[in-house]
């Protein structure tokens, strides 16, 4: 797979746990066993910290600018 087309780690965990939160009505049973999952995996994985990919491109593009 390319890797700049590459999930990101735990991305579907992630996702998976926002989208319950915003579900209607709230399933709290369900989003702390979506927690856990996403917990598993951080740990796992050994993921130190989580970004989204506008602020990665914000950020890049401040970098730039301070060039």
């Amino acid at each position: 797979m390319d890797e700049a087309r590459a999930k990101p780690v735990c991305a579907e965990e992630a996702l998976n746990l926002l989208n319950c939160v915003a579900q209607s009505p709230y399933d709290q049973d369900k989003c702390i066993r979506l927690l856990q999952n996403l917990r598993e995996c951080v740990l796992n994985k050994k993921v130190k910290k989580f970004s989204l990919a506008d602020q990665d491109q914000q950020e890049a593009n401040s970098a730039l600018k301070k060039s």
